[in-house]
């Protein structure tokens, strides 16, 4: 037989996406636990099904490739089967952030143009109160096993997805303005998945356990990454340290994710006598959390705190390599290159800083997403040059590691200097007696901007020349905080990911609310 293989024939056989590497497993472990949902279990055989019925009831509501379904939902098996059925269609999932106010939901959903909305009972009210333009809404509760009557998809008549076609948008934002639109491609999720695995050496004997929202990365690549590597997700809807505990205590776990605004409560529940049956990693974002805070949580859990640093269009990359061992107050934070992940600190003008000079993390690799969705002049100045530039600040050392500085566009300017917020609050964060702090900026008639701090504390004897006398230590003079307001801990305002909203914390100054 006399065949004539092509270019193309060649390209496509080094393609995969999302849905073959879940199917992969599929095939392989049919009867391995995939998910669970408080009592509700589904083998991986039992999920692919429901996935394949959905995929063809999707199909004949006229989703097909490239479209796209708003999910609003809280965490749930539906959430999950609609990001798999995505994957089989070709389809993107623009994953709502259900915190919002009605006017960013608007702007989200416009954003996208989804030729489909889908909600839970539970977040309806958000979705009447904006103008879908008349695009359709399915609610889980209603129409989700009719949309699973009619049978499994055809694998025959499933689109040829690439690698590059998105799978999910997830939004981000800064301190101002609507939220973007990161678009995540199948490619990327694969690559995310893989770099975890390099790093941390996680099995697919090592679940994970989903509670911080599905529309955050945090979520859902480690829920996808799971998916595609034959581990058991555990589903939790939201944050609730004694059923979080409780997951841990029976289930072995790979990255356990906690960040900062949960780490305490799992920590006091563990100090109770409460005991991890086996975790991999523990932790994240160590540059915002006290140090006494981090060798707690590693102790407890037997497992090393990762020191990571990555964002929604990265992945866990450009840092997800560095383990603090447990039990270890660090002294020193420094991190170093992610699995899959070129890096490079850049100036303004994008030439490479000196080793010791902050620079903004300019990153390149398979784990960076597509741009973000419909913003186009965005992308071109965020990816000139070939290289996604984060807006992190990051200083290199001699090693090879690098340390966080700040977010560049979150700097105070006080009489012609830069002072960067992160800086100060490491120092603050460093003494046991501080259970969280953050610095803002503040208008001053004499020097432009000053810094000024919020600070929980466990000791009430900590007062603010205290806090005056160790800045001084440990920062030049016009870093130190013009003020020190003290809060209780629970009063900071937070997004779902547990990082301090520093805009608000703004508003408060300048309403005198503090």
């Amino acid at each position: 037989m006399t065949t004539t293989t092509t270019a193309a024939d060649i390209a496509r056989a080094g393609k995969t996406d999302v849905y073959r590497q879940f199917a992969g497993i599929v095939e392989r472990r049919p009867d391995a636990l995939a998910l669970t949902e408080g009592a509700r279990a589904r083998t991986y055989g039992e999920l692919h099904d429901r996935v394949l019925r959905l995929a063809e009831g999707l199909a004949r509501a006229g989703i097909g490739r490239g479209d796209r379904i708003a999910l609003l939902s809280e965490n749930r098996g539906e959430y999950v089967e609609t990001e798999l059925a995505a994957a089989w269609l070709g389809a993107i999932v623009a994953c709502q952030n259900w915190r919002q106010a009605p006017a960013e939901m608007q702007h989200c959903i416009d954003l996208v143009a989804p030729k489909l909305i889908v909600v839970s009972a539970r977040h309806a009210a958000l979705v009447e109160a904006v103008d879908l333009r008349g695009v359709p809404v399915i609610t889980i509760e209603a129409a989700w096993e009719g949309l699973l009557a009619g049978g499994p998809a055809d694998p025959a008549r499933r689109p040829d997805v690439d690698p590059e076609d998105g799978l999910v948008i997830l939004y981000t934002s800064g301190t101002t303005g609507m939220p973007k639109g990161a678009l995540i491609s199948h490619r990327a999720e694969i690559a995310r998945n893989a770099a975890l695995r390099m790093d941390l050496r996680v099995t697919e004997a090592d679940g994970f356990l989903a509670w911080a929202p599905m529309f955050h990365m945090g979520s859902t690549d480690q829920v996808l990454g799971s998916l595609m590597s034959g581990s058991t997700v555990h589903l939790c809807d939201g944050f609730d340290a004694e059923r979080i505990v409780s997951i841990m205590e029976e289930n072995l776990l790979g990255w356990m994710l906690l960040m900062p605004g949960s780490i305490e409560p799992v920590v006091e529940l563990l100090e109770t006598g409460r005991r991890v049956k086996g975790i991999r990693a523990v932790g994240a974002m160590a540059d915002l959390v006290p140090l006494e805070l981090i060798a707690r949580l590693s102790g407890l859990t037997g497992a090393p705190y990762l020191n990571s640093f990555g964002s929604t269009e990265t992945g866990l990359p450009p840092g997800s390599a560095v383990l603090i061992p447990p039990g270890a107050r660090p002294t020193s934070l420094s991190k170093r290159k992610s699995t899959l992940c070129e890096f490079r600190l850049v100036d303004p003008d994008d030439r490479e800083v000196a080793v010791g000079e902050p620079g903004e993390a300019a990153v390149r690799g398979p784990t960076v997403f597509s741009g973000y969705w419909n913003a186009p002049e965005t992308n071109a100045w965020d990816f000139r040059g070939g290289w996604f530039h984060m807006g992190d600040l990051f200083r290199a050392n001699p090693d090879g590691s690098f340390d966080f500085v700040d977010r560049s566009k979150y700097m105070i300017k006080s009489g012609g200097e830069n002072i960067y917020p992160a800086e100060i609050e490491r120092v603050l964060l460093a003494d046991p007696r501080v259970s969280d702090a953050v610095v803002v900026k503040k208008i001053d008639p004499r020097w432009g901007e000053v810094p000024v701090a919020f600070v929980s504390r466990k000791d009430e004897t900590l007062d603010s020349t205290t806090i005056d006398a160790m800045c001084r230590s440990a920062l030049a003079g016009y870093k130190r905080p013009r003020e020190v307001h003290f809060i209780a801990f629970d009063a900071f305002p937070r997004s779902t990911t547990g990082k301090i909203q520093r805009h608000e914390m703004e508003r408060w100054l300048k309403a005198g609310t503090s």
